[in-house]
């Protein structure tokens, strides 16, 4: 699907508002990180890096790590880590043949190209490379979607046209990545509810913005309180905290 002109606009980051409400994205990528297992002298390349939380902890391993991302302000905070970071647009990756490997982590779902995607990062990779990630897969947050899709259309606007992201099946990306030469070494669906922070409004404040963009401010506000209401029952326990209703996609491919 096409996103709408006003995509890129409604997609905008906040790094500050994400470090406060969307801090376990980062924390809970130790898994797929492991699954990376970076080595000293390796050259990684970091896509959707974000603020750099996770690049930087990468670090460690004494690979030189370089993010990409589409956010000004997000490369701006983890250029602030000290990281070597560019802004860049993960459709048009540069590079040639110069990385050991391409990890990102929750990020590829905002990327609505993926054949552009892998194609990139196949050229960006060295011979006998890999690619890790992990990211939305087919059923993620399912019922946040449903909910704010609802609210829309009652009030006579179609979020389908404005949906943001990708969530394949893995037999689907599997497909995607096999024809442009990778060979699959795991690809899972990993169900994971996760807990939030601040609650199912600061997760919206953080992520449905492009479901939102250019709409009136009251009608923005009767759309998020409407998802929010009838989410409660679903996804706010007896003690009032909230958990998103997350499937990821895991894998691991080869060169």
């Amino acid at each position: 699907m096409t996103p709408p002109d006003d995509f890129a606009a409604g997609q905008q980051w906040n790094a500050q508002g994400y470090a406060d409400h969307a801090d376990f994205v980062p924390a809970l990528g130790g898994a797929v990180a492991t699954m990376l297992a970076p080595k000293a002298g390796e050259r990684i390349l970091d896509l959707g890096c974000g603020n750099g939380t996770l690049s930087e902890a990468l670090l460690a391993s004494g690979a030189t790590l370089v993010g990409v991302d589409a956010s000004e302000d997000m490369i701006d905070a983890a250029r602030a880590k000290g990281l070597d970071a560019h802004v860049m647009d993960g459709h048009r990756l540069p590079f040639d043949a110069e990385f050991d490997a391409v990890f990102s982590n929750a990020a590829l779902h905002w990327m609505q190209e993926p054949e552009a995607v892998i194609d990139g990062v196949k050229r960006a990779l060295k011979p006998g490379g890999r690619f890790v990630g992990e990211f939305g897969g087919h059923g993620n947050v399912a019922a946040i979607c449903t909910a704010l899709l609802a609210a829309l259309h009652i009030r006579g606007i179609d979020g389908v046209q404005r949906f943001p992201w990708f969530f394949p099946a893995p037999d689907e990306y599997r497909t995607l990545l096999e024809a442009q030469g990778f060979r699959v070494e795991s690809i899972e669906l990993i169900p994971r509810p996760t807990p939030l922070p601040t609650g199912m409004a600061g997760w919206l404040a953080t992520f449905a913005n492009p479901f939102l963009y250019g709409l009136p401010d009251d009608t923005r506000q009767a759309v998020l309180d409407d998802t929010v209401e009838w989410l409660a029952t679903s996804l706010r326990d007896s003690r009032g905290n909230w958990s998103a209703d997350y499937v990821r996609l895991r894998f691991k491919a080869l060169v």
